[in-house]
């Protein structure tokens, strides 16, 4: 399956899922806030001003950063036109759009802090939304990474050779379940360093990265 299609697939997934996603019914969407307090424990470590939430789906978590650490310019941006219509909603004093994260529409050195929670499996570009975070990042900037993965070589086989292909089937685009290696490498291949890189409970990823400040 080619780019384009993951994509295709993504998108049509979540404008589905739009007007359901934050409700309280259990789903695997329901994961994705667990990644919240991890992701608001590493916002307020340092001062920021503007923070931008890549794949930012309805905007939950964005507003729950809002509310904390209020004062802030804080944007949020997500590939299905319908998640953004609910973000949206009741999330005024933050600036969404529609877009693609492998291509951010952002000015270079727009952001003190990137985040982005449980959307990076779903890049066919991986390598695309790297140099692309690198770039709208601020010198001394942070990108904050929340997704899947696991130590084990044969559980990332078995994810990534039979269940993708399987969930795919069923109209979704999920595209891969990175090792911690490979995440290393992409942030060194963008010149991001590794602050923090880890694998805690419920096979979630965890990892921290900085854009070089100038000297």
């Amino acid at each position: 399956m080619n780019a384009e299609a993951y994509k295709d697939l993504t998108r049509r997934e979540f404008d589905r899922a739009a007007s359901q996603f934050d409700n309280d019914d259990p789903s695997i969407y329901n994961m994705c806030r667990k990644d919240y307090p991890d992701i608001l424990a590493e916002v307020r470590k340092e001062s920021f001003h503007e923070l931008l939430d890549a794949g930012c789906g309805t905007g939950a978590m964005v507003k729950l950063l809002a509310k904390d650490v209020p004062g802030k310019e804080y944007y949020g941006i997500d590939l299905s036109e319908k998640m953004i219509e609910v973000a949206r909603e009741n999330g005024e004093t933050i600036h969404f759009r529609q877009g693609d994260c492998e291509n951010l529409p952002y000015s270079d050195n727009s952001f003190d802090v990137v985040t982005c929670s449980m959307s990076f499996h779903h890049y066919p570009h991986v390598e695309d939304f790297f140099q692309s975070v690198s770039r709208v990042l601020k010198p001394g900037g942070r990108f904050i990474l929340r997704d899947m993965t696991s130590n084990s070589v044969f559980v990332r086989w078995i994810v990534n050779h039979i269940e993708l292909p399987l969930v795919n089937l069923a109209g979704k685009g999920d595209v891969h379940l990175y090792s911690l290696e490979e995440v290393r490498r992409l942030a060194e291949q963008v010149g991001l360093q590794m602050e923090i890189s880890e694998a805690r409970k419920g096979m979630r990823l965890h990892a921290v990265m900085r854009k070089p400040a100038i000297e």
